[in-house]
């Protein structure tokens, strides 16, 4: 299994991968969760950062602020 990349400026101490995600409103927190640590251990191993130093925001859209094809997801009942 070939190694990581990780960034030959950054030591494995100072990096701190940041995700943020966008969703759709209505997922479980048992879900966000399951989102939060998967996210957070393919940061670990696509950086090689310690899993202290990575953080994950998840950002809840609600459906009418989200267009899909020029109609809200509300509209088309997502």
């Amino acid at each position: 299994m070939p190694k990581p990349f990780t960034y030959p400026l950054l030591s494995k101490e100072s990096s701190m991968p940041f995700a943020q995600i966008h969703i759709l409103e209505g997922r479980t927190e048992e879900q966000k969760k399951a989102v939060i640590e998967k996210v957070s251990q393919a940061l670990v191993e696509a950086t090689g950062a310690p899993i202290d130093n990575v953080r994950v925001w998840i950002t809840e859209v609600p459906k009418e602020n989200w267009g899909i094809a020029g109609v809200s997801a509300k509209e088309l009942g997502r």
